[in-house]
């Protein structure tokens, strides 16, 4: 991906009103605002600092064995 990827519309005297991006660089953008948002509280913070550190858990396909999927 690259800026070349990204397509400016502009109005009838040249002024820059909007911008497509491809779906991937949207959700890159969404998802670090989400992250910035739940790291603004204390507590979000702290959980998501103990997740990441979590070693056990679940295999993912035990988990979709247990929804049906």
């Amino acid at each position: 991906m690259s800026q070349a990827d990204i397509q400016y519309i502009s109005d009838e005297t040249g002024k820059i009103t909007g911008v497509i991006v491809p779906i991937d660089i949207w959700r890159e953008v969404e998802s670090e605002k989400e992250t910035a948002w739940l790291l603004k509280s204390k507590a979000m913070r702290e959980r998501l600092i103990e997740a990441k550190s979590r070693t056990d858990g679940i295999p993912f396909e035990v988990v979709l064995e247990k929804l049906g999927v």
